[in-house]
């Protein structure tokens, strides 16, 4: 079996749970669907999981349960929660450098309250500058992109494609389970997946 994925079985008696409160915590959206993954084996087919995202997610809702409603609980792992943040706090609270913020006031001007899906956006972009994967006019791009297409990709799993062509920089998003094929002058520089980076985000602006 793949070292990755978690048999349904080994889930249980790793957590503790039961088979109920396992498809009931699926029902209520607090585990992703993409995340039940059928395999056939020698005993016919069998549910899987992706092991590090299943057991920290599970942990996290054993944490939360004894004070968050299901439903509340389900809103804090929502792929667009409702908020509405200024762009000055992410600064003070260390989520983005001043030097990202005043790149993404390049970009939107006008904004100054921003909502999860924008913070996401210069969240991503600190990021990718902190590990120097893009240039500062990549990064415009990026922010650009995300903040343009954001409702596209309100409610699925979204990958973002970065890549050159003779020299010339181009961004995407594209749905994380979409294979892309390009021509050979076409190079793809990275390919993020954007669930990642919502979870943290989410750690650090509870």
């Amino acid at each position: 079996m793949d070292a990755d994925l978690i048999s349904k079985k080994e889930l249980l008696e790793l957590t503790g749970i039961s088979y109920g409160q396992l498809y009931r915590w699926k029902r209520k959206n607090l585990l992703p669907e993409e995340w039940f993954i059928r395999k056939s084996t020698f005993t016919g087919q069998e549910t899987f999981f992706p092991r590090d995202k299943m057991l920290a997610r599970i942990e996290r809702i054993m944490r939360m349960k004894d004070d968050l409603s299901l439903d509340e609980i389900a809103d804090q792992f929502s792929p667009n929660p409702d908020w509405h943040l200024p762009g000055e706090e992410l600064v003070t609270r260390n989520i983005v450098t001043e030097r990202v913020w005043e790149l993404y006031q390049r970009c939107f001007p006008q904004s100054t309250s921003l909502a999860f899906a924008e913070v996401l956006a210069v969240y991503v972009l600190d990021q990718l500058l902190r590990g120097g994967d893009v240039n500062l006019q990549e990064g415009e791009m990026v922010v650009q992109t995300m903040v343009a297409h954001a409702a596209d990709f309100a409610n699925q799993p979204a990958d973002l494609v970065i890549g050159r062509k003779l020299g010339i920089s181009w961004c995407a998003l594209v749905s994380a389970d979409a294979q892309l094929i390009f021509d050979n002058d076409t190079k793809v520089i990275l390919r993020l997946g954007l669930a990642e980076y919502v979870e943290e985000l989410k750690l650090k602006v509870p």
